[in-house]
């Protein structure tokens, strides 16, 4: 069954339901495999491929960039028309201080100089020239990110301005490097004052905001929602799978060889919480009693949402893949969403 299409908010970009995810590029998958997941990809269906400067994860100084590099050498052979292409701009910090080493003296995180730095970087590495879609990794200012604590306001700092970023990408837009741009791992009042800064000066709109959303963490579906909804932003779902916890291989403790998890668990606290265990009990029971399995149910729901605008899957197999791709064409009818947000409510975002 072919990977269905639909039209970006606020755009003419027509994209996969799926968006292939390429984080393990360079990391846990080698550029032969990362090039055979990208062919199958494309067999199935998806033409939407997300990437970012800093992958692979864990980003180290040593690989950071390398996913673009894989990706940028597969794009050098297909047809640049064919394949919607993303990718991200990251701040400093988070232990990152090693990007774009030796500009930190002209620029600051995020300000103009750095993120068309940043752009023209990554057009290289890419092999293109041009981008589909630009993302802000995550924001500059101080807000909880990746599963972290409240909101401290005593963590504030200077950060370059909302508006200085989206000049810097109104920049890149009119000279052709962008399409569209888009946010990651925002807030609600983040996402209001991209579109209100957009508005009150002409600058780019965002048409997209890429966060987590899966069946363990819905935290998206409160203020964040009403936000993109009422200013037509689009969500690309990450983590549908919570980093493997929803296919059910870590069950009962279970640290399978080679698995995200077992090799780099303590580097994301978001699924280190106590409560993830029975969460992912209790969909298993739900995903039995309706005769599908866990990874069908838990990526038969976030495509069915309709306010996602793509999911963004990764593999480290080809097996892995396709599996996958089938399980995100479940369908999910009223009573199976009823029997999930029993789960929810029970269990309300044990992954925040």
């Amino acid at each position: 069954m072919t990977i269905e299409r639909r039209v970006l908010p606020g755009t003419d970009l027509e994209v996969s339901r799926v968006c292939l995810g390429t984080m393990t590029f360079g990391e846990q998958n080698t550029e032969a495999d990362a090039h055979a997941q990208l062919d199958r990809a494309f067999e199935r269906g998806v033409n939407f491929v997300d990437t970012a400067e800093m992958y692979p994860i864990p980003a180290r100084a040593e690989t950071h960039a390398e996913t673009e590099r894989i990706v940028g050498r597969w794009l050098a052979r297909r047809p640049r028309e064919q394949v919607v292409l993303a990718t991200k701009v990251a701040g400093f910090g988070r232990n990152t201080d090693w990007l774009r080493r030796g500009e930190r003296e002209q620029c600051a995180a995020l300000d103009k100089r750095d993120i068309m730095l940043a752009c023209d970087a990554s057009l290289k590495r890419l092999r293109t020239d041009y981008i589909d879609l630009y993302q802000i990794h995550w924001p500059a200012r101080s807000v909880p990110l990746f599963g972290a604590g409240a909101f401290d306001p005593s963590d504030d700092r200077p950060v370059p301005s909302v508006q200085e970023q989206l000049e810097a990408m109104h920049r890149l837009v009119g000279a052709g490097k962008v399409r569209h741009v888009g946010v990651s791992n925002e807030t609600a009042w983040g996402v209001c004052q991209f579109t209100r800064v957009a508005e009150q000066y002409g600058l780019p709109r965002i048409v997209t905001i890429q966060n987590v959303y899966n069946l363990m963490s819905r935290a998206f579906e409160s203020d964040l929602l009403e936000a993109c909804h009422r200013e037509a932003v689009g969500l690309l779902a990450y983590s549908p799978l919570a980093f493997g916890f929803l296919t059910g291989k870590y069950r009962s403790g279970a640290r399978p060889p080679g698995a995200r998890i077992t090799r780099y668990g303590e580097r994301w606290p978001r699924y280190a919480k106590p409560l993830i265990p029975e969460a992912v009990q209790a969909y298993e029971q739900v995903a039995r009693r309706f005769g599908i399995e866990l990874t069908s149910l838990a990526l038969g729901f976030v495509c069915s949402r309709p306010f996602v605008a793509s999911a963004i899957i990764g593999a480290t197999t080809i097996a892995q893949l396709d599996q996958c791709l089938d399980a995100c064409q479940t369908a999910v009818d009223a009573d199976m969403l009823a029997a999930v947000d029993a789960v929810h409510v029970r269990i309300t975002n044990p992954a925040p």
